[in-house]
């Protein structure tokens, strides 16, 4: 039997010349990608924040390649980052073996490169564009929600700080009326009106508070001074009366100062954190709790995409659940990154509001904006319901519907309206005027009437959702919303679950921006190097096809045989 013989192994054998890292990467790697697209980036702000004097530090540029290979390869946090430097080819190819520590790399990432993450975004945009994969035409929006890195037990609901804030200023007022009569001659000097430090009975805050304490208090040792410090052993009762209350009024003012008054600004603090919210987390204050998809009510952000092509053109980040006021404000942001708006916007359902769509005519831009009786319109339900606003005939001379009771509504009066973003709107409320013995009150009527059926319809809102409807029915606009399934929640399903980020790493609102402005440039590089690697691959598949075609032809021409003949020949030739 032979002797197995193995390839000769010895950990200890010593080399002429060291190997190089360039040689032991392969020519078409990724990382070598990255490498030459982060260099058409301008990083020139970056640069330029740098001062001269000091010590010397590491290259930014080459701490943003490695960020940003870190984030394709799915690694968002700096310590394994660190690790990769020291263990991984690849990043010690990219970094020019420079070994900065997890320190250094997470302080360029939350303080150097913060301020300037947007423009390097937006830097790579205008690359794709040149090279012909945005050119901004049709631009697919929708939202998702991230979860924060916060506890999902340390929320503050602004209901609760409004309603506790409430109690303890009732308290507090409670309080401050028992101390404001120290004596018999108060009441007789004032009567039933209230003490100057009391105020006029408004909503009481902190500082107001603070300044009745020390009045009081000066009115308090005052007193003290009027009647001595020490009880005299032949006081009438009065006196030992008025004692007392000088006492009780001391203990309730040390309460209200040392426990009542530090609720108060507990809660005035919450309210500046919530600022118009509903919630916050407390171990990350910018984050909003949000009922996830999955049903977990957690804190965290909503994030808006804009794609196109599967590459992300835009992103922003609110602290909103609903994406209906959104939309605005992240189209802005689009414009303050590229100087201009796409030719067409395409959403689903919650995007469909009269100020996305007056947004969207100021600009021009094609309106594919569903509203959320699109679906329902075209139902049986919905089109035999002779109740329904949009199935009751309106005469635009008289200005008025009619029920299918023959009933008229009439305009009653217009509504005006103001949205989360400050956008004024109008709406015409038309009323009938007697809905009494009418046979089909209790399927006519809605929660909303009293009595009397009203309907409120705001007319260049009709306007916009008939606009919004011809695009979307014609067949331009068909193929649209079926891309837009594809497109937008595929690069929501590319960044939650191939490249593992359901989940912000970092706290705050500021450094959140950051970390998904990061995690945004490096899915559109990783898409840039699928879309090149994928151009030899095409042209394979069209001279596959090509081969195919000229087969049948061949076989179709000649008879079969002679046809395998041909083919033999060809192969003993190494064709």
């Amino acid at each position: 039997m032979a002797q197995q013989v193995f390839k000769n192994w010895n950990q200890n054998q010593m080399m002429l010349l060291p190997p190089s890292l360039d040689e032991l990467i392969p020519e078409g790697h990724m990382v070598r990608f990255i490498n030459k697209a982060v260099d058409s980036i301008d990083t020139s702000e970056l640069l330029a924040s740098y001062k001269g004097g000091g010590t010397s530090a590491y290259h930014p540029v080459m701490l943003l390649k490695i960020l940003v290979y870190a984030y394709v390869n799915k690694i968002f946090t700096v310590r394994p980052m660190a690790k990769a430097l020291r263990q991984d080819i690849h990043f010690m190819w990219l970094a020019g073996m420079s070994q900065p520590d997890f320190r250094t790399i997470s302080n360029f990432r939350s303080g150097r490169l913060k301020p300037h993450i947007e423009r390097l975004f937006a830097s790579l945009l205008e690359v794709l564009i040149e090279e012909g994969y945005i050119n901004l035409k049709n631009y697919f929006v929708d939202g998702s929600k991230w979860e924060a890195d916060a506890n999902p037990h340390s929320h503050v609901w602004g209901k609760n700080t409004e309603r506790y804030k409430t109690k303890t200023q009732e308290r507090i007022r409670a309080l401050l009326d028992e101390i404001d009569q120290l004596n018999e001659d108060e009441d007789q000097r004032y009567g039933n009106a209230d003490l100057e430090e009391k105020g006029d009975g408004k909503d009481l805050n902190s500082q107001e508070v603070e300044n009745r304490i020390e009045k009081l208090k000066e009115k308090v040792n005052h007193r003290k001074q009027e009647l001595g410090e020490q009880k005299q052993r032949n006081e009438d009762e009065q006196t030992t009366q008025k004692r007392k209350n000088i006492k009780k009024a001391t203990t309730r003012l040390r309460w209200i100062e040392n426990k009542e008054l530090k609720k108060l600004q507990k809660y005035e603090s919450q309210e500046q954190i919530l600022a118009g919210r509903n919630s916050y987390s407390k171990t990350d204050t910018d984050a909003s709790f949000m009922r996830m998809k999955d049903d977990r009510l957690r804190a965290g952000y909503n994030v808006m995409l804009g794609t196109e092509d599967l590459f992300i053109v835009n992103y922003s980040i609110h602290q909103k659940a609903g994406e209906s006021g959104l939309l605005v404000p992240h189209a802005e942001k689009l414009r303050q990154r590229l100087n201009r708006l796409p030719e067409n916007i395409i959403g689903d359902s919650a995007y469909g509001t009269f100020e996305n769509y007056t947004y969207l005519n100021k600009h021009q831009t094609g309106n594919y904006l569903k509203f959320n009786t699109f679906h329902r319109e075209n139902k049986r339900q919905h089109q035999d319901n002779p109740y329904l606003r949009d199935n009751m005939p309106y005469d635009r001379h008289k200005d008025e519907f009619t029920c299918p009771q023959g009933r008229k509504l009439q305009y009653e009066k217009t509504v005006k309206n103001t949205s989360y973003n400050g956008f004024a709107s109008q709406r015409q409320i038309y009323a009938c005027k007697d809905c009494s013995n009418c046979p089909e009150a209790s399927a006519c009527l809605k929660k909303s009437d009293n009595q009397h059926r009203t309907i409120s319809v705001s007319w260049q809102l009709e306007a916009y959702k008939k606009q919004a409807r011809n695009n979307l029915t014609s067949i331009y606009g068909k193929a649209l919303r079926k891309q837009r399934n594809y497109d937008v929640e595929a690069v929501f399903g590319q960044l939650k679950r191939n490249m593992g980020h359901y989940r912000f790493r970092l706290r705050g609102l500021a450094k959140v921006i950051l970390e998904f402005g990061l995690l945004s440039i490096a899915y559109n590089l990783k898409k840039w190097f699928e879309q090149i690697k994928a151009i030899p691959k095409a042209e394979a598949q069209k001279a596959a096809i090509f081969f195919q075609h000229l087969f049948v032809f061949f076989f179709l021409k000649y008879r079969k045989t002679y046809f395998i003949q041909l083919f033999e020949n060809i192969s003993k030739n190494d064709f």
